[in-house]
């Protein structure tokens, strides 16, 4: 019998007090795409960073074809054995994609033979299908493409199993379905994944196994053709009948007024959008990442200036790419990427929480710890953040209630006008649940909310959703949508076609 791919038996690992994995075990057959899946906190992360020889394990056992795993400082043993693919490119943006197909290679003599260089670099990715210029700076790539050649570069150290953390949640669908044929190429050629996704459908379309971990433990394996979708998410989440609820809308209030007026706004990616959100109104924007649905989101809030158009609150017009003018008028906003544009990663929860409010808690925006520490105590109830305490630093957190922080600080100032942007993005089940319950609450309170998302779920939330294609507004979908009416308007396609 072939000897599993990657095989890890009991393995624990602790923090500490915090228990991070217990007696857990995985076993990846030659050829397969493995799912792992799991709530936020589960012990995904812990596991990856053993089988990758970034962590030691205090217990149990990873072996690599029937052999123990090399110790930790043999870097070149792991790397010729495994290699993971962040959903956060791995790249050196200012170097060519030749450089960092071979960094930390040294040459022969200390000499770089550049030309030698960039024709084993077009050999590499040849071999592998990969259509990217040699030359090209990694910073200038696609996600996609950086993706590629991340997978070319482990594929040239030997490895051939490659993790794949999250690797669709910044790609648009058409992107994802390249990502799935190539995935599918490879695995022909003898490559196996471990496939990290909060997208269960994904795990159904391009897996063949699936493992889930939950508080730590192992819960379950089995081919992927043997469970259905709803024992998957109770594996998860540890509840029965874990799937949610059909979206209800409740109507409108008759004469609910106009808050939000976006009239003929055009910029980077997009031009001429005009759409009106009303009190206590959710509409969506969806599209693929290229329609511009984005831009005209960051636009509305000031992180981007238009070429033209206008944004009113009220009807007041905003001036342009003004953030700080923005969050006066009553926009609050959460943004595309919470690493970089949400939060403060290594400052506290209620630090981050009481950002947007500074100016009305004490003088010249100087508040005081006790009255931080209330509001960011407030803000765990409110919004049900998993932490020690409000002194907790963020980048602690996992990804879903680094989100909840997110949001809390958005709605900290009680805005008239909430942009969501992305809001589920790489968060699991139920707190993807958690985070929807807060829009419905926001629209409860009359608040108006523009929703984007590439989430049919998420958008299911919203009384109305507008379809961009190309920059432009090209189709509106009242709540009761079907998947294919929306699916088909975002691609362009017929329904029949």
């Amino acid at each position: 019998m072939i000897a599993p791919v990657v095989q890890a038996v009991g393995v624990g690992k602790r923090y500490g007090p915090t228990v991070a994995l217990h007696d857990v075990s995985l076993t990846v057959r030659p050829g397969e795409s493995h799912a792992l899946v799991g709530r936020n906190g589960a012990g995904k992360s812990t596991l990856v960073s053993i089988l990758t020889g970034l962590s030691a394990t205090d217990s149990g056992s990873v072996s690599f074809s029937g052999e123990p795993a090399p110790p930790l400082s043999k870097k070149d043993a792991w790397q010729s054995r495994v290699a993971c693919v962040y959903q956060h490119a791995m790249v050196v943006p200012q170097l060519s994609v030749a450089e960092n197909l071979f960094l930390n290679r040294p040459a022969r003599g200390g000499l770089i033979g550049w030309k030698k260089l960039r024709r084993q670099a077009r050999e590499l990715l040849d071999s592998w299908g990969v259509r990217v210029a040699v030359d090209t700076p990694a910073g200038e790539l696609s996600i996609e493409d950086r993706q590629f050649v991340e997978i070319a570069r482990a594929l040239s150290r030997g490895a051939r199993f490659i993790v794949l953390d999250e690797p669709t949640a910044q790609l648009d669908s058409q992107a994802i379905e390249r990502l799935f044929a190539r995935m599918r190429q490879m695995q022909q050629s003898g490559i196996t994944f471990l496939f990290i996704s909060h997208h269960l459908h994904e795990v159904y379309e391009v897996c063949q196994a699936v493992t889930v971990l939950r508080d730590a433990r192992h819960v379950l394996t089995a081919p992927v053709e043997k469970i259905g979708r709803a024992e998957l998410v109770d594996a998860m989440t540890g509840e029965q009948d874990g799937l949610p609820a059909a979206v209800t809308h409740a109507p409108l209030a008759v004469g609910a007024g106009e808050v939000l007026t976006v009239t003929a706004l055009s910029g980077d990616g997009f031009r001429d959008v005009s759409l009106q959100v009303r009190r206590g109104e959710v509409v969506g924007l969806a599209g693929s990442n290229a329609s511009g649905k984005h831009q005209v989101a960051e636009t509305v809030y000031g992180l981007r200036a238009p070429t033209a158009g206008t944004v009113a609150v009220e009807g007041k017009t905003l001036p342009s790419g003004d953030i700080a003018a923005a969050l006066q008028a009553g926009i609050g906003c959460v943004p595309r990427d919470r690493h970089h544009q949400g939060l403060v990663l290594a400052h506290s929860i209620m630090d981050n929480v009481t950002l947007s409010v500074l100016d009305r808690m004490g003088r010249c925006g100087i508040a005081t710890p006790r009255a931080r520490r209330a509001r960011g105590t407030r803000a765990l109830s409110d919004y049900g953040i998993v932490a020690t305490g409000p002194e907790q630093p963020v980048s602690d957190l996992s990804g879903g209630n680094q989100q909840k922080v997110v949001l809390a600080r958005a709605l900290e100032r009680d805005p008239r006008v909430v942009v969501l942007i992305n809001p589920t993005a790489g968060v699991d089940v139920k707190s993807k649940e958690a985070l929807l319950a807060v829009v419905d609450r926001v629209r409860a309170e009359g608040k108006a909310v523009l929703l984007v998302s590439d989430e049919l779920d998420d958008l299911r939330r919203a009384d109305r959703v507008l379809v961009l294609r190309g920059g432009a507004v090209v189709a509106e979908h009242r709540a009761g949508w079907s998947d294919g009416e929306l699916v088909a308007g975002i691609e362009g396609v017929g329904r029949h076609d």
